[in-house]
């Protein structure tokens, strides 16, 4: 938990429930924070696995995965390969183009993009977002060619690959994934501009809806959708996907997160309830998926 990412408030917050719920289903568990610690530590401590609940880049990108699996530490979540390609919005869309499955339009931004042009193929508005960071850090929704300009300054001081994606009007869902099955969709509601940071993990204005208010047809159609852009990124064990339904109830894809939040305004946690399983027992079973590569 911890880590030195831009999403290491929300790690903490993350990994403190977890490891409070781990020691009351009576797992002897230990917070680790790399930021802090070495690997030598994390091996002399001699852990049986590791329950990763860093965000971000360092944690969610591979990066510990590959760590962990040097030192032959079994760990929950994605392996090294989906860890880094799910945490890089571009190349996942580009798997996702690639496979047939639907995400929106877009195209990759430098400070030499021509703005009206842009704006004139993908339309507005836009989600103009560094490609590999999470949380909604960075992140803009746009709604004239002359915010463009500050919304891509805004994703540069995060990362140098800058994505302009159309944005879908329609209903904001998210699948989580537990295992080999996606959990009941989680409409999203806020009266923000868009689901942006505040809103992910502070207001108390978000609206959650489980069930979603879609068909059991449509909604068993989207979860399948969303398995299946999980599983073709390589993603394992447990994780996210986030997407879009269009007016006409066509779905496309977002994004996917390998290691969600697990705090009391997260995701996961409540489709797991709506499935019946309570944030202890959720826990437990994410535990059990650990492995190494």
């Amino acid at each position: 938990m911890g880590g030195k990412s831009a999403e290491r408030e929300i790690s903490l917050k993350s990994g403190a429930m977890v490891l409070d719920a781990l020691k009351k289903s009576a797992v002897d568990a230990h917070a680790f924070d790399p930021r802090d610690n070495g690997l030598n530590e994390l091996k002399a401590q001699r852990f049986d696995r590791a329950f990763i609940a860093l965000h971000g880049r360092f944690g969610e990108d591979g990066t510990v995965q590959g760590a962990l699996e040097y030192l032959g530490i079994p760990y929950t979540g994605s392996g090294v390969m989906a860890s880094a390609i799910a945490m890089d919005k571009w190349r996942t869309k580009l798997l996702w183009q690639a496979a047939g499955l639907p995400t929106p339009p877009y195209e990759l931004m430098t400070a030499r993009t021509d703005h009206a042009a842009l704006a004139q193929k993908l339309g507005l508005p836009l989600m103009v977002k560094p490609a590999r960071e999470g949380s909604s850090i960075g992140m803009s929704k746009v709604s004239s060619v002359e915010k463009i300009a500050p919304a891509y300054e805004l994703a540069a001081k995060h990362d140098d690959v800058i994505i302009a994606e159309r944005f879908i009007e329609g209903m904001e869902l998210t699948a989580a994934i537990l295992g080999e099955e996606a959990l009941p969709l989680i409409r999203l509601e806020t009266p923000r501009v868009f689901y942006d940071y505040e809103a992910k993990y502070f207001a108390n204005d978000t609206r959650y809806l489980c069930p979603c208010g879609l068909s059991a047809e449509q909604e068993n159609r989207v979860r399948r959708v969303a398995l299946e852009a999980f599983r073709l990124v390589g993603c394992s064990g447990w994780g996210r996907v986030d997407l879009m339904l269009d007016g006409a109830g066509n779905p496309y894809l977002l994004e996917v997160n390998t290691i969600p939040g697990m705090t009391d305004h997260s995701l996961v946690p409540m489709a797991a309830r709506a499935k019946g399983i309570s944030f202890e027992q959720l826990v437990v079973r994410i535990l059990e998926t650990a492995h190494v590569g």
